[in-house]
């Protein structure tokens, strides 16, 4: 029998917050060597620990699922046609991943957590790769599509950097990354948000639009815009980042509390929320 997402109490919330903090705690202050084994041992740790942690209940969730990934696709067709190279970081149950399979030439999705990959039915052109956070093992020059969707935040600062450097190693001349990840100035956008006023769950941490143009220009990209809309529906076109850089500019220069309301009203919540598009 399907289980249902039932909304938790606060006592069930803080114990995740609770977890979870203690394991980001660990990440936080590894060096890099520690971190390559730890990204896969404290996720799974916090899903064996949090049953009924989100990602867990949407997966029991057929109705909740079927609509996160008629989202999620609405936007990603965008991107994609028949027989690309597909790659997926952070791909989670991989539904996406595999959905993108049924017309990908190959799809490729990666992962740290053996928990939450577990018995998945896939096709032949589909590949699931337990990594260690950092690496990226594709053939170097192949892949035509990345995307990744509440990724850039979990990864630990000193590792955001390598990351972006493997995965451009990973896309031919003129690829698109579609990189989707919550604003930092409506942050926290982790457990932590009921509880702090930066992030001290899983979001290692958060950006601005701003801040993603300078880390991607770093490592090779060269072109940028973004997709604004929100639950599937986004505009026809892609936007400059100039007009959001203004906008984070204008906020930052209010106090936390009054910039995370703010920037949490419906509006300006559609226009802040990241989906940022990089060509390499």
């Amino acid at each position: 029998m399907v289980s249902q997402h039932v909304p938790r109490n606060m006592e069930r919330l803080r114990a995740h917050y609770e977890i979870e903090k203690a394991l980001a705690d660990r990440l936080r202050v590894a060096d890099s060597t520690e971190r390559g084994l730890l990204y896969k041992t404290v996720y799974d740790e916090l899903f064996q620990r949090v049953p009924d942690h989100p990602q867990l209940t949407r997966v029991a969730d057929d109705a909740a699922k079927a609509r996160n990934i008629s989202r999620q696709m609405s936007l990603l067709r965008r991107f994609s046609r028949p027989g690309i190279t597909y790659l997926e970081l952070g791909a989670g149950d991989c539904s996406i991943a595999l959905e993108m399979a049924k017309t990908a030439g190959h799809s490729y999705a990666l992962e740290v957590s053996d928990e939450i990959t577990r018995g998945l039915d896939a096709p032949a052109n589909f590949t699931l790769l337990i990594t260690d956070g950092v690496e990226v093992p594709v053939p170097p020059g192949t892949v035509d599509l990345v995307y990744s969707n509440q990724l850039m935040e979990h990864l630990h600062p000193e590792d955001g950097e390598q990351v972006l450097k493997n995965i451009a190693k990973a896309m031919k001349p003129g690829a698109t990354y579609l990189c989707v990840t919550p604003n930092a100035i409506s942050g926290p956008h982790d457990i932590s948000g009921r509880f702090d006023e930066k992030p001290t769950g899983f979001h290692m941490k958060e950006y601005t639009v701003g801040e993603m143009v300078e880390l991607f220009r770093s490592v090779g990209f060269t072109k940028f815009r973004l997709m604004i809309g929100a639950r599937g529906v986004f505009l026809p076109f892609r936007v400059p980042v100039g007009p959001i850089r203004l906008l984070e500019w204008g906020l930052k220069k209010l106090a936390p509390k009054p910039r995370r309301k703010l920037a949490r009203r419906s509006v300006l919540r559609i226009l802040l929320g990241i989906h940022f598009v990089a060509i390499k």
